[in-house]
């Protein structure tokens, strides 16, 4: 195959994203990875401000040797408002480990998240992807901005959720879905084709002790910098979970996007509670039973 036929069999991804240690592991890997094209980056609060996560964003670009990539500032809190959760106890106060990098020398464009998710889509329609890796605040704006958002993404993967399985934050939800549950409600039922990975999924791939170390001795661009980063996630990893490693949630939704065949998916409407004790918890009908009371089960709330 030519190398035109080549170009057009990469996908073209946006990746929004708090940055974030597991995060920062991703975005490296999708620049590396040749099927896919990174248009931009979009930022979100999570493991960081959303300001810390544009910060973050640019370094990394830099760092990748795409500086020309652009990285659009997000909204600074949940659709509802109020003080974001953040996540700087795991990830350190920058986000990266605590590792004070210089400041970036590239800037954030001038678009919001929300524009430039809307833009891009209508750029390229039926061929961007959206790599979802903190709350969906920013894509639930792309869809409140434009409802033909939806059909225009080729695909939204997003990392959140606890599926048939205890949440991180507390027994009923994840941390991203817990960031902003409102909108993790309007991105499921918009009916976008989306996938969805929770954490069920990616505390089944870790790296021990033992794995962090082979890359810290591997010969690997950024193997040093991420080992550098990762000394501070495993240590909380140890305090939190008992666990002499890491989980690697960011990077095993990278790889549900370019090698799906690695996973089983099951197919159904997922709904969040948006309010209550169980508020942020991610709850899968998939279909094995028709309830007479479901009429509104499926659809969006704007």
């Amino acid at each position: 195959m030519g190398q035109e036929g080549q170009q057009t069999r990469r996908h073209k991804l946006i990746i929004d994203t708090d940055p974030g240690i597991d995060d920062s592991m991703a975005i490296l890997m999708a620049f590396r990875a040749p099927t896919v094209e990174i248009i931009g980056l979009t930022t979100i609060f999570g493991n960081v401000s959303t300001e810390g996560a544009t910060r973050n964003a640019l370094l990394l670009c830099e760092r990748a040797g795409h500086p020309e990539v652009p990285v659009a500032e997000g909204s600074p809190e949940p659709l509802k408002g109020g003080k974001p959760h953040v996540a700087d106890f795991g990830h350190g106060s920058d986000g990266i480990g605590n590792l004070f990098l210089p400041a970036p020398t590239a800037r954030k464009v001038d678009e919001s998240a929300a524009e430039l998710l809307v833009n891009k889509a209508s750029e390229f329609p039926g061929e961007v992807s959206v790599l979802a890796l903190g709350p969906l605040t920013n894509v639930a704006l792309a869809i409140k901005r434009d409802s033909s958002f939806v059909s225009k993404v080729k695909k939204i993967v997003v990392l959140g959720g606890a599926f048939f399985a205890a949440g991180n934050i507390n027994p009923a939800a994840e941390a991203n879905i817990l960031g902003d549950p409102e909108a993790a409600d309007i991105v499921f039922t918009s009916g976008a084709d989306i996938v969805v990975v929770g954490i069920n999924i990616t505390t089944q791939v870790c790296f021990k002790d033992e794995d962090l170390l082979e890359l810290r001795n591997s010969k690997g661009k950024h193997a040093h910098f991420l080992s550098e980063m990762c000394k501070f996630y495993r240590d909380w990893h140890v305090e939190s979970d008992g666990f002499h490693g890491i989980f690697l949630h960011d990077p095993v939704s990278f790889t549900a996007l370019v090698h799906p065949e690695y996973f089983t998916f099951k197919k159904g409407v997922v709904r969040v509670e948006t309010q209550g004790i169980c508020t942020g918890h991610t709850l899968m009908d998939q279909g094995l039973k028709k309830y007479r009371t479901l009429k509104v089960w499926g659809l969006a709330i704007f």
